[in-house]
């Protein structure tokens, strides 16, 4: 229990008693109980808590899908920002691009020549 052992406790007890008296060691056992009930009881119900809320969360199905937040950051009345292609991963698109020994199928260009 918390790594303490008979021998540490039995001391604990003995500082405790001499501390709060033999009068006064009931109740405080008796309060000390009772927090540590409330503890337990509070953690219970903030674990159970979590616990619905991921089963609520897994019990939707699908999530939503992503919203088009092309809109944002323009003004009313602004033309529609350009599209952008997706960027080219290197792998042949089609089977002919790879037969032709190019991802898009076209001949490759050499860089020009500097110097």
């Amino acid at each position: 229990m918390f790594g303490i052992g008979f021998q540490e406790m039995l001391i604990i007890l003995v500082v405790v008693l001499i501390f709060f008296g033999p009068k006064r060691l009931p109740d405080l056992a008796k309060s000390l109980g009772k927090g540590i009930a409330e503890f337990k009881k509070a953690s219970d119900e903030v674990r159970k808590g979590i616990e619905d809320a991921v089963k609520e969360e897994s019990a939707e199905g699908t999530p939503n899908p992503p919203e088009d937040l092309s809109a944002y950051g323009k003004a009313p009345g602004s033309a529609p920002a350009p599209s952008v292609p997706a960027p080219s991963t290197g792998a042949p698109a089609t089977a002919e691009g790879a037969a032709k020994g190019t991802a898009t199928g076209e001949t490759p260009v050499p860089p020009p020549r500097q110097g």
